[in-house]
């Protein structure tokens, strides 16, 4: 196992920063759009049950079926990868954003209203601030999840460690089919580890003392 590493080593590194860096922009950009549409949601209440509803049915799908579809519309590429895990990051970041949103205290809302603040402004500095660590939450779920959909988005080309996961299957009986899964397996697990104690630490740094938990 070590000899099969360190043989290995260089190209193992560039994959599991691909993983990485495939995760977290996906998560980005997926936080971003999930923070909007939330934005909208808790505007026009009427959308929630809707918006509930499609996260619920986008979380059943299951991944490889997803990777499936983008397949048949966007072919093997690494920008079919980067959707399908884009897809599901966005959902547990929508739910969070929308359950931190509406739980801003409505007092404080129009408090910042009658000191002459404008909407965006509100948004900007009262109403996100305060949701931000339940939209924080969702973020951290978010990129656990996303590290294994990455992995199945090998399937369809997509970069980092999925693709020694599916090459030990492929060689299930030869000389380093284990080795293989092993280091793909270990890896986005030590990948996904390092994720979370920089998002815990992105967590201590933008949520207030006052209301950390």
């Amino acid at each position: 196992m070590w000899d099969f590493v360190r043989e290995r080593q260089d190209q193992i590194l560039y994959n599991t920063f691909q993983h990485f860096s495939l995760v977290m922009q996906a998560v980005l950009v997926a936080s971003v759009l999930a923070v909007l549409l939330a934005v909208v949601i808790v505007r026009y209440s009427w959308l929630q049950g809707l918006a509930n509803a499609l996260s619920a049915i986008g979380l059943t799908i299951p991944a490889l079926a997803l990777v499936g579809v983008m397949l048949a519309l966007t072919g093997i590429q690494p920008i079919s990868a980067f959707v399908a895990v884009a897809f599901y990051a966005l959902l547990p970041v929508l739910r969070n954003a929308v359950v931190g949103l509406q739980g801003v205290d409505p007092t404080l809302v129009e408090s910042a209203r009658g000191m002459g603040m404008s909407p965006l402004a509100v948004l900007w500095r009262v109403r996100l601030p305060l949701a931000w660590p339940v939209i924080h939450a969702g973020v951290r779920t978010s990129t656990q999840m996303s590290m294994g959909i990455a992995a199945i988005a090998a399937y369809i080309l997509g970069p980092g460690l999925g693709g020694y996961i599916f090459t030990g299957l492929a060689q299930i009986g030869g000389a380093n089919a284990v080795n293989y899964a092993l280091v793909g397996t270990l890896g986005i697990v030590l990948v996904a580890l390092v994720a979370d104690v920089l998002l815990l630490l992105l967590g201590r740094l933008t949520i207030s003392k006052g209301i950390r938990a």
